[in-house]
C-alpha cells in the first residue's frame, strides 16, 4: 500500500522536496572557506518525542556538514539556570543558531525563554521579532513548520490570489504563523479553534486546507472541498503504533488535488527549514 501511495500523483512529497534542500545546503556548506554553521539544541527533561526530535535535528545537521552542540538539562532545571545557559548561546560568536526544544516542563515560561534567543539566532522563528516581522511582510527568521507547507505549496505553481485558505488550529507554532504566510501570499485565509462553530462547512470553502489540531484523522470527506489541496500537520500515534495524520487520509485522498501523507509529508520539511534558518543566521552573522 505504501509504494501505491508514493506514486499517487496527487501526493505532495515531503521526503524528496526536504532531501532536495538538504543536497543543496550541502553543497553551499562544502564551498565555504571558513568554519560552517553550528546549531546549538537545548533539550530539557526526558520526554520521549522531544528526544526523537533533537535526534532527527542532530542528524540533519550531520547531513548538510553543519556542527552540532546538544544540552541535555534536568527537567528540574532552574528557569534563571536556563537563561543564563541561553546567554552564553547568544555570546558566543562560533554559535549562529539556537533551538530550546518545546515542550518544556511547565514550570519553565517557555516565552520568557523563547524570547531571550537573540532574533538572529531563534532557529525555530518564535521570537516575538521574528513573528512580527512575519505580520508585517518582512519576514527574518521563520517558524519551520508553516513556511515549510508554503515550499510545499509553491512547488505546485499555485497562484495564491483570490484562493480561500482554512487553518484547523491556531497555535503559535502553527496555526497563527501560517495564517501569515498565507496571508502574505495573497490568500484569504480563515482560523478556526476548538469553538469555531459549524467547522466541517467552513473547511468545505477551503481551497487550501491545512490541518493542524493532534486529533488523528479527525477531517473526513464531510470538511472536503472537491478538487481542494490539503495540508495535514498531524503527526498521531494509534494503539497498534501506527501513525497517522488529523486527516482520514485513504477516504478524503480521491477528493482532493493535491495533499500530504503522513509520514513523509509535513515533518521532513520541518527539518529541512531549521537547516535552511541556521544557514540564514550564518549568513546574517557573517552579512553573507
Amino acid at each position: 500500500m505504501q509504494k501505491l501511495k508514493s506514486m499517487n500523483p496527487k501526493l505532495i512529497n515531503g521526503r524528496l522536496l526536504s532531501e532536495q534542500i538538504l543536497t543543496n545546503i550541502k553543497t553551499y556548506v562544502s564551498n565555504l572557506i571558513a568554519r560552517p554553521p553550528c546549531l546549538a539544541v537545548v533539550l530539557v527533561g526526558e520526554d520521549p518525542a522531544s528526544h526523537i526530535y533533537v535526534r532527527n535535528k542532530k542528524y540533519a545537521c550531520a547531513k548538510v556538514g553543519f556542527r552540532s552542540l546538544e544540552y541535555k538539562l534536568s527537567s528540574e532545571i532552574d528557569q534563571d539556570e536556563l537563561i543564563e545557559l541561553i546567554n552564553q548561546l547568544n555570546a558566543n560568536d562560533d554559535v549562529d543558531g539556537i533551538l530550546v526544544q518545546l515542550p518544556l516542563p511547565k514550570h519553565l515560561d517557555s516565552k520568557i525563554i523563547i524570547n531571550t534567543i537573540l532574533p538572529n539566532k531563534d532557529v525555530d522563528g518564535f521570537h516575538k521579532y521574528n513573528v512580527g516581522a512575519l505580520a508585517v511582510n518582512q519576514p527574518n527568521l521563520c517558524p519551520c513548520t508553516p513556511h515549510g507547507i508554503i515550499y510545499m505549496l509553491d512547488s505546485l505553481k499555485i497562484n495564491y490570489h483570490g484562493k480561500h485558505a482554512v487553518i484547523v488550529g491556531a497555535s503559535n507554532i502553527v496555526g497563527r504563523p501560517m495564517a501569515l504566510e498565507l496571508l502574505n501570499r495573497g490568500a484569504t485565509v480563515t482560523v478556526c479553534n476548538s469553538k469555531t462553530v459549524n467547522l466541517a462547512k467552513k473547511c468545505r470553502e477551503a481551497d487550501i486546507l491545512v490541518a493542524a489540531i493532534g486529533k488523528p484523522r479527525y477531517i473526513t470527506v464531510d470538511y472536503i472541498k472537491p478538487q481542494s489541496i490539503v495540508i495535514d500537520v498531524g503527526i498521531n500515534r494509534l494503539s497498534d503504533d501506527v501513525l497517522c495524520g488529523d486527516v482520514d487520509f485513504e477516504n478524503v485522498i480521491d477528493l482532493v488535488s493535491y495533499i500530504t501523507p503522513v509520514p513523509n509529508g509535513v515533518g521532513p520539511m520541518t527539518i529541512a527549514m531549521l537547516m535552511e534558518n541556521t544557514l540564514h543566521c550564518y549568513k546574517l552573522k557573517n552579512r553573507i
